[in-house]
């Protein structure tokens, strides 16, 4: 976002000569968007950030889709996916995607390799544990509740906090929005020069920039060493890879090499207990809940907060056909009014795809009339083309959500609660 830094060392004038102690000069590397008309930064590399030493496949592992055909509402539950020795990059499991955004998850107990999307923004939600991503802009502590913002092209990495460390009891479990644009706040909450205005639910103080530069002998590692960086770019056939193609780069020298950088363009950390949310007499649509867009989809937070203060309101959705889009709900932690008797709870996704109309569960409207405040944290993705979906959404559908609204019959007669209702592809 257009966000004024200057972190390191840079000159007093760009596109100018930079020398180091020694006479040598440093490398101007422009990362920008659209093409020289967007934001971006400046960064002064002390090596050739084009040069690599070699380059090979990276095999992304299951990324086909399949349409959500018969059309149903779903009950996706991701504590029951299987990860062991996986790290944030490369043991992201598809849950759900389409052609603009892709949501994965992963629990990661070991380092990741250096990493770029080459593809899109994106936005990595922390459920719970802590990492340190280490980002050619510099370093960041995350933990349980932030949104980690990477810009598309930056080369980092994750190292998450294991168990034994200072205040992280659970491991680093992470929901990952990969968009094929670029994200950030709403417009409606900008100025015209990119300032965040008065209205929004945050502002640029409840913004983490990086700790940098970050060199590579500052995380211990050889700066002369050849390193790798795995790529994700496109390339590949839309259905069997959704587009993606994986490349790993082989430096001749290691990535954190930047002694300075300016701009507007770099990552940054947003915590959700800085959100504020907004509320009114009577019940309030989920725009107000939005905290980052991109081209063809939206991201929303559910905080705890006030609810309605009408004498006569009715404090959950009231119900709701998404004419335009899919509401990918995913439950955090709290209580939620509205699916009481689903089977929903911390570590669920919802599916209420455009088409089928939803809302509150049998008998949640009339228990939360005089309720006053809601207890609960969700993040929630609204898509405006069908999701399909990915081979870790297929294996954790449980199969009966679609029936939770009244009595859905299996082909056999069974009904819902006893047992698989719906098929799940």
């Amino acid at each position: 976002m257009a966000h004024y830094r200057s972190v390191g060392d840079v000159p007093p004038k760009r596109h100018t000569q930079h020398r180091d102690e020694q006479g040598n000069l440093y490398y101007e590397e422009l990362m920008g968007e659209e093409g020289f008309s967007s934001d971006s930064s400046l960064l002064y590399h002390r090596n050739i950030p084009s040069a690599i030493a070699d380059a090979k496949v990276w095999d992304l592992g299951e990324m086909s889709t399949v349409p959500n055909h018969p059309l149903l509402p779903r009950h996706l539950k991701l504590h029951d996916l299987e990860f062991g020795g996986a790290d944030v990059v490369t043991g992201r499991r598809l849950v759900l995607g389409n052609g603009d955004v892709r949501l994965l998850y992963v629990v990661a107990d070991t380092p990741s390799p250096y990493y770029r999307n080459a593809i899109g923004d994106e936005v990595v939600y922390l459920e719970r544990g802590g990492a340190r991503v280490e980002t050619v802009f510099g370093s960041f502590e995350v933990g349980q509740g932030d949104y980690v913002v990477v810009p598309r092209a930056t080369t980092h990495r994750w190292v998450p906090r294991v168990e034994g460390d200072e205040g992280y009891a659970e491991p680093l479990r992470a929901y990952v929005i990969e968009g094929n644009s670029h994200i950030g706040p709403p417009k409606r909450y900008l100025s015209r020069y990119g300032q965040l205005l008065e209205h929004a639910p945050y502002c640029e103080r409840d913004l983490r920039g990086p700790d940098g530069p970050l060199l590579a002998e500052d995380t211990g590692a050889d700066r002369e060493q050849p390193t790798d960086v795995y790529v994700k770019h496109r390339g590949g056939g839309e259905r069997s890879t959704g587009g993606l193609v994986g490349t790993v780069y082989t430096y001749p020298y290691h990535p954190f090499d930047v002694v300075g950088w300016d701009g507007c363009l770099y990552p940054y950390v947003f915590n959700v207990s800085d959100f504020e949310p907004i509320t009114g007499r009577v019940h309030q649509p989920p725009p107000v809940h939005q905290v980052f867009e991109g081209t063809n989809f939206v991201v929303c937070n559910f905080v705890p907060r006030k609810v309605d203060y009408h004498p006569l309101s009715i404090p959950v959705p009231y119900y709701h056909s998404n004419v335009d889009s899919d509401e990918i709900m995913f439950y955090v932690d709290g209580d939620y009014e509205a699916r009481k008797g689903s089977g929903i709870g911390k570590g669920s996704i919802s599916v209420h795809p455009g088409g089928h109309a939803h809302g509150p569960q049998p008998g949640a409207t009339e228990k939360s009339i005089g309720v006053d405040y809601f207890d609960e944290l969700a993040v929630m993705v609204d898509t405006f083309r069908p999701l399909e979906l990915g081979e870790a959404g297929r294996e954790v559908d449980d199969g009966r959500y679609a029936g939770s609204w009244g009595r859905g019959l299996a082909p056999g007669g069974a009904q819902s609660g006893e047992g698989e209702i719906f098929s799940t592809s």
